[in-house]
């Protein structure tokens, strides 16, 4: 859609979305526009205000555009409000200077920097030369995230202590993957011999970067924060919750669902353990007997393969039953992630044209042997019908929406809350039945609710409820959180560590699993009331992951309605 005197908001929304692309050659590549392929963004903070700027020209033009006839429809008004709801929230943290102390484990545009290589086009020699072009840009943009977090120094604007240190030891892995050379100089390997000069330069220029900015974090950064806090408190809490759910939280009450979610799923997870080992005092010993005893799949290879026939089936099985799937929708890969990831498994969804699949991506922690009841429902999750379902399903019926509510206007609350309803869509269909898999799956469900319980928790200094089994009435703190969450998960102490280290990251962000499924749930119930017998979950379905993106604000009302 083109930008006029007349524009409507699903105009407006694709104008902010094509000028976002020119500003950030990161999410143009993402979409599949090959053009970004040779640029990387402006992440100094001269670079952050020019996309403040933007959106709030966006948002003078929204202003005008809901005043137009033909504003108030349905599909106008839906987009409407996203925008305005996503704008709003993403400012409020730039002028709050989240930008000046963005420091993590993952997540961030430091990380965007390498990431957006595995997702640019890498077919043609055209594409490696636009490559080596990006690699080019890799000093300039990390010398601008360096200078953000140099100015956010000067206004003692610091990141947590315990993700500066992650982050630090990422970038030392970045640097040198264990050969003797870094990450970027593996990838560029790959490229053609007619560009090997180019490639090796500039893969050695983006290394020599990651080694000036690992040495900067190490000497510099690091020792400025030490002491600071590692949460950020109700004020700033609140702010991350809105950007990450799309609403403003009542907190407390979300503090509270998640204990009572803890206590529920305790119960199904002591009636699963006891079919698995008998007289298991907790369900983690049970799994812990699995990570010995159960069932494995052994090699990288094997299980990515494995992987991807899980997900082929699973849309055998779900296409034309529970889902009316288009043939280009039904493509996604498993893929291996590369060394120096998280921990957790993740999902990019498809370019725009799907000339690049919807793919999952699996960090193996150096890992040979994978139990498989730790993958199934995590691959319902990210795979099919999780993340890829929606995500893809977007992205088909955009030209019926706007390029903005299938992509740039996400809110993860609306995803994580879709993947984590397909996982127990899966359950409630029968697909979990085996004992060792419905007990992953259980656990997999323990981890969201402990999400919410030890995020809101540790960041706000909640007590822990007096009739909790863990130290109760204390506050809790990152030491206690990461204690609770490795008593209820059968994740190893890496996997934990990274968890916590995440939550410290994007705080928010992890509670809008649980959260965001509530809301799925509570709109499907509301929809199987209001059509009684003739409710058809297909059809439900369909209609559902064909909306586009939306807040927790919305999405309710909007799924009851359907």
């Amino acid at each position: 859609m083109s930008q006029t005197n007349s524009a409507l908001p699903r105009q407006v929304a694709d104008t902010y979305v094509d000028e976002l692309i020119a500003l950030d050659p990161v999410t143009g590549t993402f979409l599949g526009v090959r053009e970004s392929s040779p640029r990387l963004p402006d992440l100094s903070p001269a670079g952050q205000e020019a996309l403040a700027e933007l959106q709030r020209a966006t948002l003078a033009r929204l202003d005008e555009a809901e005043r137009r006839p033909g504003a108030d429809s349905d599909i106008e008004r839906r987009c409407a409000r996203l925008l305005r709801e996503r704008l709003t929230a993403e400012l409020a943290v730039h002028e709050a200077d989240e930008g000046l102390r963005a420091v993590g484990n993952l997540g961030t545009v430091a990380h965007s920097v390498r990431e957006v290589f595995t997702v640019t086009p890498a077919e043609t020699e055209e594409d490696w030369a636009a490559i080596a072009e990006r690699l080019r840009a890799v000093p300039a943009a990390l010398a601008g995230y360096r200078e953000s977090l140099a100015l956010g120094l000067e206004r003692k604007l610091y990141a947590a202590p315990r993700p500066t240190e992650t982050f630090t030891g990422q970038l030392a892995e970045w640097a040198d993957t264990g050969e003797g050379r870094g990450w970027f100089e593996d990838f560029a390997a790959a490229g053609p011999d007619a560009l090997r000069t180019e490639l090796d330069e500039g893969a050695r220029a983006a290394t020599a970067a990651v080694v000036e900015l690992r040495d900067w974090m190490r000497d510099v950064y690091a020792p400025a924060v030490e002491g600071a806090p590692n949460t950020v408190g109700r004020e700033r809490y609140a702010r991350w919750a809105r950007y990450y759910n799309g609403t403003d939280l009542d907190l407390d009450e979300a503090y509270a669902y998640g204990w009572s979610e803890y206590h529920r799923l305790l119960g199904e997870m002591r009636k699963e353990a006891e079919k698995i080992l008998p007289g298991a005092g907790t369900p983690w010993v049970a799994l812990a007997h699995l990570d010995e005893h159960g069932r494995h799949i052994e090699g990288v290879d094997e299980v990515r393969r494995w992987l991807q026939g899980l997900m082929d089936r699973a849309i055998d099985s779900l296409d034309g039953t529970h889902f009316d799937l288009a043939e280009r929708v039904r493509k996604v890969e498993s893929r291996i992630a590369p060394p120096g990831s998280a921990a957790a498994p993740y999902y990019t969804p498809p370019s725009e044209d799907f000339s690049r699949p919807g793919c999952t991506w699996l960090p193996t922690m150096g890992l040979t042997r994978f139990p498989v009841y730790d993958l199934v429902s995590t691959w319902y999750h990210e795979g099919v019908p999780g993340h890829h379902l929606q995500l893809a399903q977007w992205v088909h019926v955009a030209e019926d929406l706007s390029r903005y509510q299938a992509s740039v206007g996400m809110v993860s609350a609306n995803a994580e809350g879709w993947a984590l309803y397909a996982e127990r869509l899966m359950d409630e269909l029968g697909f979990l039945t085996d004992a060792e898999e419905r007990l992953g799956y259980l656990d997999a469900q323990m981890m969201r609710a402990a999400r919410v319980i030890v995020d809101i928790g540790m960041h706000l200094e909640l007590r822990i409820p007096a009739d909790s089994p863990f130290h109760p009435g204390e506050r809790w703190t990152p030491e206690l959180a990461e204690e609770f969450f490795g008593a209820h998960s059968s994740r190893p102490a890496d996997f934990v560590e990274s968890e916590l280290t995440r939550y410290l990251t994007i705080p928010g962000q992890a509670i809008g699993y649980k959260l965001g499924e509530r809301a799925w749930l509570l709109g499907r119930e509301n929809a199987r009331k209001r059509h009684g017998d003739a409710f058809d979950l297909k059809a439900w379905h369909m209609a559902a992951l064909s909306q586009g993106s939306l807040g927790l604000d919305d999405l309710v009302d909007e799924l009851s309605a359907l």
